[in-house]
């Protein structure tokens, strides 16, 4: 117990180092004062018009965690406010924990306390990210064929390697009951009993997704509409700060930066997201200083999107029913 807890420990310092350490790095490399001339030039206009499109992103995405929710017994379903409720307010939280699945637990266990079944509700979210990475993976796949400087970089294609074996897994346990029971049997073998029938039930939930074949397509159609706007969100907070990049470069570059952000090498995205922004948009002759300053736009925005789920946590819950 005591090495389990040290091992996460250090984990979690670790990550903070490594974001520190990417984040000051190319911080200094763009040269900090030309980083706040460019934050300060930003047209305001554009960066009110990115702020704005996350209400249409934030919208998606809650639609898609609801179609999710399509294998959880009607009866057991909490009211559509309080689910609302629980996206909101785990986005929230999520800003806040050490991982970039920290909204999905709070979100999980938040639902699970509404006396929805703790499997289905891990198979919710678990699905919900994995759709959200394939949709990424759709728009990357067209960046790795088509732009030479995304297919030249080991990192890149290490990214979308390991993101495209986590889908198609993921599929596989979903369509294939061999899989299922394999997967099943493995997790059989785990030491401790309660979190070998958890694993399972898990599974189970996973695969009656299998009977949804129009959900999951619809939730994937959104989960695209959701990177397509945060591509344009991306191309805003570019014009902002002046970057003479036309929308067909933040097409090729972002889902695969999004795909980099993913990595849990970092806290949230931090550091990975600059060291992304600043190469990529050097291949197109963006200079540091300006693309660095996109970078910490672009993160900052999503948090000022997960600011609803705070004003409905602060002012919108009972006790009784707020998240801890």
């Amino acid at each position: 117990m005591v090495r389990t807890v040290t091992a996460g420990a250090i984990g979690r310092l670790s990550r903070v180092l490594v974001a520190g350490g990417l984040t000051a790095y190319f911080l200094f490399r763009s040269d900090p004062a030309a980083v706040l001339r460019a934050a300060a030039d930003a047209n305001l206009s554009f960066v009110l018009l990115a702020v704005a499109l996350t209400l249409v992103d934030r919208a998606l995405m809650a639609w898609r965690w609801l179609a999710l929710l399509c294998i959880v017994d009607r009866q057991q379903l909490p009211p559509i406010g309080r689910l609302l409720q629980i996206f909101f307010v785990s986005t929230f939280l999520g800003t806040f924990l050490p991982a970039s699945i920290g909204a999905d637990a709070v979100r999980a266990y938040s639902l699970a306390r509404d006396r929805v079944s703790g499997a289905d509700a891990l198979a919710s979210v678990f699905m919900d990210r994995m759709l959200g990475v394939a949709s990424l993976l759709l728009l990357s796949f067209a960046s790795v064929l088509l732009v030479r400087e995304v297919s030249s970089s080991r990192a890149v294609l290490t990214a979308v390697i390991v993101t495209s074996v986590a889908c198609l897994v993921t599929i596989l346990m979903v369509f294939s009951e061999r899989v299922g029971v394999s997967l099943a049997r493995l997790l059989s073998r785990l030491p401790i009993s309660a979190l070998n029938r958890m694993s399972q039930a898990i599974v189970a939930s996973v695969q009656r997704y299998s009977r949804f074949h129009f959900v999951l397509l619809n939730v994937l159609g959104a989960s695209v509409g959701v990177q397509i706007v945060r591509v344009i969100q991306a191309y805003c907070l570019g014009r902002a700060l002046g970057i003479d990049a036309g929308l067909g470069v933040y097409f090729a570059f972002v889902p695969v930066i999004l795909i980099v952000m993913l990595l849990p090498v970092t806290v949230n995205g931090i550091g990975t997201s600059q060291a992304a922004f600043v190469w990529f948009f050097s291949r197109v002759q963006v200079a540091p200083a300006p693309a660095f300053a996109l970078s910490v736009l672009f993160v900052g925005l999503g948090i000022v999107g997960n600011l609803p789920g705070g004003l409905i946590y602060a002012f919108g819950q009972s006790r009784s029913n707020a998240v801890s």
